[in-house]
């Protein structure tokens, strides 16, 4: 997803990594802020050494697939624990991903006797867990993608606006 925010250019192909980094000069609301993106790996395997990656981190996303229940689970069962654990005053967002595919995938996760996550389940979950925004969006169309990481901007800098007032 933040190669796609980044580059403007959807991936074609998917190269897992236990850490991805990358750094971008964005504008938004006319600022121009240095962005710096980290992508973590969300395999069991991996559970210890994910939070090491957590220091000074001014926002997370938390991602699941809009057609993925089990995804959509692991946000309560594991991701929003995990990042209250380790920064539990940090703010987060929840995404919806893979928007593009909801309405092309119905008929077929319908037949399985399943149903992709609705807009109105996701909100609700975001409320239920304290994210500060849900969004969902499309790394493949870029659908409110733009939209995920201006929010997430505008987030953290309001928490270091706060966190600054707090140090005077």
């Amino acid at each position: 997803m933040y190669i796609s925010y980044t580059t403007n250019i959807f991936p074609d192909r998917c190269i897992p990594t236990l850490f991805g980094d990358y750094s971008a000069i964005v504008t938004v609301d006319g600022k121009k802020i240095n962005l710096s993106l980290w992508d973590t790996a969300g395999q069991e395997d991996y559970d210890l050494l994910r939070p090491l990656s957590y220091s000074y981190t001014d926002i997370f996303l938390i991602l699941f697939d809009l057609h993925n229940p089990l995804s959509f689970r692991n946000v309560v069962s594991k991701w929003v624990p995990e990042i209250k654990h380790h920064c539990p005053n940090t703010p987060f967002l929840l995404i919806g991903s893979k928007l593009d595919l909801r309405d092309e995938s119905l008929e077929r996760f319908y037949s399985k006797g399943m149903h992709p996550i609705t807009y109105d389940q996701g909100l609700s979950m975001s409320k239920e867990v304290g994210a500060a925004k849900y969004i969902e969006c499309s790394a493949l169309t870029q659908q409110n993608l733009k939209q995920v990481f201006e929010e997430a901007i505008r987030c953290a800098l309001g928490l270091n606006d706060l966190n600054k007032k707090k140090k005077f």
